[in-house]
């Protein structure tokens, strides 16, 4: 594996069939199992799923400044949480360009945890932290368990000293499960109802066996990365870099105005952002596409000839038996049921304008209680 980080589940992988040939964020993932993505699916959508997500990289931030750093660094108001909340950041740098997907809970009154993909959230926290009151340290013990599904209340109710019912999305809290000492966030990437579950590396192993013998007979399966993204397409859900292609993508123009705090303190990028607000160059949305399968990542999007924006992630869903895609397309294109012709590579097919998410609209899987 060669100077990847070490994963204690690589073998439970590799027993079901995963090679790791395109590591993410420094971690090897099952891509693909010897089942079916489209099966793997159903699963997470009818009954409950289990991934491994330990590739997300965990950033403790801990002192009487954590606080004023994360706020300093980001442009979401981290102020408004409370111990046992989380919230997505927005991590931009000077000329108000998204640099990473970025993920904090707080822990106690100056305790925080960050998770994040592939940008510089580190690094540039670490160098907000200069000359300040507080100690940036990545957890390299930490691995993320997620139990996505409308079952996996059941599944894991029982066996945790937590009211697992009572816990609200976007919250967590430590307790036990299956005896470990975990904490338990009611949050995921599945738009279902879920669970990520953070322990340690030594005890990844028999939770993760556990899980599974546990949950057999609420027909769960081990998922795959390429289910996983199957999930996060029809969900809107957005993944960066995939879905900001351009290098130079804005909040302002994937639907993330919700993050921007303008009117606290300074803090990296406010000034491009304020000189940007008003001025998307296009905007992220959704196409469903006629054709029986995923068009072409960078495929263009045409209107009467003219290209008017292209595709970021696409994805075929066996499920709703439709061809869909997340694009960024021109911002008067953008009107549900707006026709455009998507030209790939391989396919060419018609299309229609269609706000994410493609499946549960109102969001009520996932959300609800």
């Amino acid at each position: 594996m060669g100077e990847l980080r070490p994963n204690a589940l690589y073998e439970r992988h590799r027993a079901l069939g995963a090679s790791f040939e395109q590591p993410l964020w420094n971690m090897g993932v099952p891509w693909l199992y010897r089942t079916d993505p489209n099966d793997e699916h159903v699963a997470v959508r009818t009954r409950v799923g289990l991934w491994d997500v330990s590739c997300l990289q965990v950033i403790r931030i801990r002192g009487s400044d954590a606080l004023q750093v994360l706020n300093t660094m980001q442009a979401a108001d981290m102020s408004k949480l409370a111990p046992g909340q989380s919230r997505l950041g927005c991590l931009c740098n000077e000329q108000g360009a998204l640099t990473d997907d970025f993920l904090v809970y707080r822990d106690g009154p100056d305790e925080y945890r960050a998770t994040h993909g592939d940008g510089d959230a580190e690094a540039i926290m670490v160098e907000t932290a200069k000359g300040k009151d507080v100690k940036i340290e990545r957890d390299e013990d930490v691995h993320v368990l997620s139990v996505q599904g409308p079952r996996s209340l059941e599944l894991l109710g029982p066996h945790t000293d937590m009211d697992l019912a009572a816990l609200a999305y976007f919250h967590h809290k430590s307790g036990t499960l299956f005896g470990k000492n975990v904490l338990i966030s009611r949050a995921g990437y599945s738009h279902e109802r879920g669970y990520e579950i953070f322990c340690a590396f030594d005890d990844a192993v028999d939770l993760w066996d556990t899980i599974l013998r546990e949950g057999e007979r609420f027909g769960i399966m081990p998922c795959s990365f390429t289910c996983l993204d199957l999930c996060r397409v029809e969900g809107g859900l957005l993944f960066y870099p995939f879905d900001m292609p351009e290098g130079d993508t804005t909040p302002w123009e994937v639907d993330m105005d919700w993050a921007v705090n303008l009117d606290r303190d300074d803090f990296r990028g406010k000034q491009a952002l304020q000189e940007k607000r008003g001025k998307a160059r296009f905007r992220q949305t959704g196409i469903i596409c006629e054709s029986e399968q995923a068009v072409e990542e960078g495929a263009g999007l045409f209107k009467d000839g003219e290209e008017v924006g292209v595709v970021t992630t696409p994805a075929y869903s066996r499920f709703l038996m439709q061809s869909l895609a997340l694009v960024h397309i021109k911002p008067e294109f953008t009107a549900p049921g707006t026709e455009v012709e998507v030209r790939g590579p391989n396919v060419t097919c018609a299309a229609h304008v269609w706000k994410p998410p493609f499946y549960d609209p109102l969001r009520l899987r996932q959300r609800g209680e």
